[in-house]
Formats: C-alpha cells, sequence, structure tokens
C-alpha cells in the first residue's frame, strides 16, 4: 500500500463525532484511501453504480431505515456514501439521522464534484461535517531520485511536515521531466509507462464527460470540449474571457461559467494577483491552472511524450510548481497563492502568503542559476522588507545555492 500524506490526519479527524464530506477529483484516490482508512464500514453505497443511483434518486430516504436497521454497537457504525453528490437529497436523510443521534452512526460522504451540490442548493451540514480534500501526489508521497539521495533541507517555500502514521511505503520515485510529462495522479504513476498516454487521454474523454453528461452539467458536449481544449493550452496564463470566448465560438458568461465548472470539479484553481504592492501598473486579472499537468496536456490535445514537454520545458515547469505548492497550501489549510506582474514586465512567478509572511518563488529552467535571474525577487524583498525576509528560485541546480543574504536558489527535488 503506497502511503498518502493525509491518511494519519483523517484517521484522526474520522474519530470526530461530525459527518465527514470527503471531496477532490476524479481518480486522485479517494475511494482507495477510505476503504484503507475505513475497512469496517457497515454501509458502502457507491452512486457511481447506475443501479444504486437510481434507487436512491427514487427514495434518498432509504438510507434512513437502511442505518436504523443496524444493530447498535459500542462504536459508531461507519456509513460511506462515494459520489455522494449524484444525490443530492441523501445529504438530508444523513442530517436527519446525524442529528437525531450523534453517537449511532460516523457518516463519511465523498464526492468529486460540488457543483450539482453548489447549483441545487444542496444541504452540506453547517455546523455538522468536517471538509477534507485529496489531491494529486506531493512530493512527500512520490519523491524525485535524487530526493532520495539528498539531505533533506527545511528550506522550502512550503515544507509539509511528516505525518507520523503515514504508510512508509511511497510511490515510485519519479524524474522531473517524467512527472511535467505525465502529471501526477497517482494511477499514473503506477500504470506502466507506455500505458500513461492512453490512461490520461481516456481521462479528458471519458471520465470528464461521463461526470458532466451524468450531472447534466453541459449539453453541449462539443462546445465544451473546445472550451476545455483552449483552457488547457492556455494553462498558467492570465484570464482573458473574451480571447478565449471568441476563438471557442460562446459568449463571455459561457465561458465564466465552464472555468467555474472546472473549479467545482476540483480540476483547476485560480492564483490571484497580489494587490498589497505600492508599484501603480500592478496587473490584477487572475490566472489559471490545471490541477495536474498531465491531465493538462491530455486536455490540450499535446503528445504525451517527454519531447513534446523538452520543446518549451520552462511553461510546463512552473505550472507543475505552482501546483505542488498549491496543493500543500490546501493541506495545510492555510496561507494563499499569488503572482506578482506589471504592464513593464516585472513579475514574479508565485508569492506565498502565510502567517502574515510573505514568500517570494521565481521558477527557472536553468541548471546555473544566477543573481540576475533573482532580480524580480529582490526588488520584491526590497519592497517588503519587514513581511518578506527570504525568497526561492526553484530550478534545476544540483545543491541549494545562496545566490544573496536574502535569495537561496533552491533543486526541484529539495521543493
Amino acid at each position: 500500500m503506497f502511503g498518502r500524506w493525509v491518511e494519519p490526519v483523517w484517521a484522526r479527524k474520522f474519530a470526530s463525532p461530525y459527518v465527514h464530506l470527503v471531496f477532490g477529483a476524479r481518480q486522485t484516490g479517494k475511494s482507495t484511501l477510505l476503504k484503507r482508512l475505513l475497512p469496517e464500514a457497515a454501509v458502502w453505497l457507491d452512486f457511481s453504480h447506475p443501479a444504486q443511483r437510481s434507487e436512491y434518486l427514487r427514495s434518498p430516504e432509504r438510507l434512513i431505515a437502511l442505518c436504523r436497521g443496524l444493530p447498535r454497537g459500542k462504536t459508531p457504525a461507519v456509513v460511506v456514501v462515494d459520489e455522494a453528490q449524484n444525490v443530492p437529497a441523501i445529504f438530508d436523510a444523513v442530517q436527519h439521522l446525524y442529528d437525531g443521534d450523534k453517537k449511532r452512526w460516523r457518516f463519511v460522504l465523498c464526492g468529486s464534484s460540488a457543483r450539482k451540490l453548489r447549483v441545487t442548493g444542496a444541504n452540506l451540514l453547517p455546523g455538522r461535517s468536517f471538509l477534507h480534500h485529496l489531491y494529486p501526489l506531493v512530493v512527500t508521497e512520490r519523491p524525485f531520485p535524487e530526493w532520495l539521495r539528498a539531505e533533506q533541507s527545511e528550506a522550502s517555500p512550503v515544507s509539509l511536515p511528516q505525518a507520523e502514521g503515514m504508510a512508509a511505503q511511497r510511490f515510485p520515485a519519479a524524474s522531473l521531466l517524467e512527472r511535467l510529462t505525465f502529471g501526477e495522479l497517482p494511477g499514473i504513476a503506477v500504470a506502466a509507462a507506455g500505458d500513461r498516454a492512453e490512461l490520461l487521454r481516456a481521462y479528458c474523454d471519458v471520465y470528464l464527460e461521463e461526470e458532466l453528461r451524468r450531472e447534466a452539467l453541459i449539453k453541449d458536449w462539443a462546445t465544451f470540449g473546445r472550451f476545455l481544449e483552449l483552457a488547457a493550452t492556455n494553462a498558467g496564463q492570465m484570464l482573458n474571457y473574451a480571447k478565449v470566448a471568441k476563438d471557442a465560438g460562446i459568449t463571455i458568461p459561457t465561458v465564466k461559467n465552464y472555468y467555474q465548472l472546472l473549479e467545482d470539479m476540483f480540476m483547476g484553481f485560480r492564483v490571484t494577483a497580489f494587490s498589497g504592492s505600492a508599484r501603480k501598473s500592478v496587473l490584477s486579472t487572475p490566472r489559471f491552472f490545471f490541477f495536474d499537468v498531465g491531465v493538462r496536456h491530455a486536455a490540450a490535445g499535446l503528445p504525451l511524450v517527454e519531447a513534446s514537454v523538452e520543446a518549451n520545458p520552462g511553461p510546463v515547469f512552473e505550472q507543475w510548481v505552482g501546483a505542488e505548492l498549491w496543493k500543500r497550501l490546501q493541506y495545510l489549510g492555510e496561507g494563499r497563492l499569488h503572482y506578482l506582474r506589471t504592464k513593464a514586465g516585472a513579475e514574479v512567478d508565485f508569492i506565498v502568503e502565510r502567517a502574515g509572511k510573505l514568500t517570494p518563488v521565481e521558477v527557472k529552467w536553468t541548471e546555473r542559476p544566477d543573481l540576475s535571474e533573482a532580480r524580480h525577487l529582490l526588488a520584491f524583498l526590497e519592497e517588503h522588507p519587514k513581511r518578506a525576509p527570504h525568497g526561492y528560485l526553484v530550478c534545476r541546480c544540483s545543491a541549494p545555492l545562496r545566490l544573496h543574504e536574502r535569495v537561496t536558489a533552491l533543486p526541484w527535488f529539495c521543493l
């Protein structure tokens, strides 16, 4: 069994007497992890199964009868509902049971989309629930070969503490180029190399379409498919609704709705512009990133081969670093990710805002970084001497380098 960073965290929290909501994109490993953490579940419903979904759509109150029929025990009976968003009324049934007897059952509701729940106004059990998210793999779970040999440095823009109780077996180590090509989904990480491209294409062509059609979120799949390809091609750039609308042949409101749909399905996230700069010419448009670079390549229709990434590796490397920082902040449950760009062209790729401090991060494909490549970092640090003590240039150098007393060049495997 491969270890996930959240495993011991969830194990502790699942013991709390609340309803637990678990969200994450398809194929991030939610069901696998829940089965490992909750092997003694008394009830396990899977609403991705057509017959079971139809049964509970007709009669969501069946859950009440099913749970009340369970024998009472010394510990709460665990009830798991997978793909719960497919039957929004199930949340009302869970609330009814929970409010009637908080100690008799422990509910875990899992889903891969919040869209239908939000649109239908589904009851997300405020005041009664804990919210958990699962993301594609982080470096702690799937290290680099170099990371395994290197002494671990605490110098990182966002460090994840070692979770006590995490399974010792990590996912197979992978090179930088391999993960920039195929991404970090757990199933892709353990698949045979020759199968990865086909699996990623199926993810976009089959899983995504199935999810959208099932929830009746998209009436015209061809139109959304054009948008998806454009959104993936432009990933990492500042959002330009007008251009995407023109190229896709749809309205700007539809484009905005589609971007929101990707976020609701946990397939993308926005990095907002940093607003605390004294510079008057700072741009304010957010950037949009896909949650996984492998899925991004497949959605954009790009060749899923390392040579394709090698042709222009810098932007993909930047997107991978951005996703890694974002996932860590989400797991820690604190902090925000920004970027800075001015009309004159000065930019800082990422700014981590956490615990009152700012940490600027530049991403360069170079193996031999020098101080000139950190000039925008230095300018930012000088603008914010109290809140920004140190900055990082993430690159392909072989060991951490101190470029300046306030700037460290950090190898990708020390991130």
